[in-house]
């Protein structure tokens, strides 16, 4: 990498139904994530926890959503954050739950735009995260960033409005495999590509990102990775609050962090999901640290020999 690597806790847990998120940046820093991206000769400055905006005075008519003026809040501050690093270097956002995307997308989106390209988002998570405001039925907001960054209809003016829209047709969705009625419906209409878990086991990972990655190279694009923990099969990764059965292994994990090292598209990172107080004696926390050193270039053979 010619750019530092910027890290930036964001710990947020507003958006997800049990407390434990906000620990998150703590547990990558504990993991040793900075020390592993020294070891690959980055430069590396931890710009330490985003603090929360001030909230405003926010009520919307679907009773069932909670905590709306804090996700305004993190929104706003993290799509500046993220515009801003963006702009410096190679930011990778410590959450935190997934509703932090709706700042760090859109924030990669408004600087992409500044530099007159597109931006691409890669989504590896077991959740599509397409929710509205008014389609949620669980009002945990950590289901709706993707909907908010495509520019899907009731996010005005309950959230800052997009300096720039995230495509639809720019997202690709790799690992789904838990979709709500309305996110089905919703993700169809927009053209967001999709490729659940039997399609992963069908054709391979590889073929899929690959074909998203030559797509992102053909016109330029700069390219956004949100990961989720629960991407992963939760028998490796046991420290998140969504688990869902048949997830990705650590074998096809590893495989689409180098491979999208190896594509040069990256400019930007979510580690999202991680809650330390269900992991097991740093596990997960360690294994997320273990796939950013992937991507950020540590092959196979320079991997440690480690007992998880």
């Amino acid at each position: 990498m010619t750019k530092p690597c910027i890290l930036i806790g964001a710990p947020v847990q507003d958006g997800a139904g049990r407390l434990g998120c906000d620990m998150g940046p703590s547990a990558y820093r504990a993991a040793g994530l900075r020390e592993v991206l020294l070891d690959l000769d980055i430069e590396v400055y931890d710009r330490g926890n985003v603090a929360l905006a001030p909230l405003r005075p926010i009520v919307h008519p679907n009773a069932a959503v909670r905590l709306l003026a804090e996700y305004d809040a993190w929104t706003r501050v993290l799509s500046q954050v993220a515009f801003e690093t963006g702009g410096e270097g190679f930011p990778i956002f410590l959450g935190g739950d997934h509703s932090l995307s709706a700042g760090t997308i859109s924030g990669m989106a408004r600087r992409a735009a500044h530099e007159g390209r597109p931006l691409f988002v890669l989504w590896l998570d077991a959740h599509p995260d397409f929710h509205t405001l008014e389609t949620t039925t669980s009002g945990n907001l950590h289901g709706t960033p993707m909907a908010y960054v495509t520019g899907q209809p009731g996010f005005m003016p309950f959230l800052p409005a997009l300096h720039a829209t995230t495509e639809p047709e720019h997202v690709c969705m790799i690992g789904i495999r838990s979709v709500d009625p309305a996110e089905r419906t919703a993700l169809r209409a927009a053209g967001v590509t999709v490729h659940d878990m039997r399609a992963v086991d069908e054709e391979g990972l590889a073929p899929l990102l690959r074909a998203f990655l030559d797509r992102v190279a053909a016109v330029h694009g700069v390219l956004h990775v949100s990961l989720d923990v629960d991407f992963l099969d939760p028998g490796i990764a046991p420290g998140v609050g969504t688990t869902v059965p048949g997830g990705a292994t650590f074998r096809e994990t590893h495989l689409a962090m180098e491979m999208l090292h190896d594509s040069g598209l990256v400019r930007s990172l979510d580690l999202v999901e991680l809650n330390p107080f269900l992991d097991e004696r740093g596990r997960t926390a360690l294994l997320m640290v273990d796939l950013a050193a992937s991507l950020m270039g540590r092959r196979i053979f320079d991997r440690p020999t480690r007992s998880f």
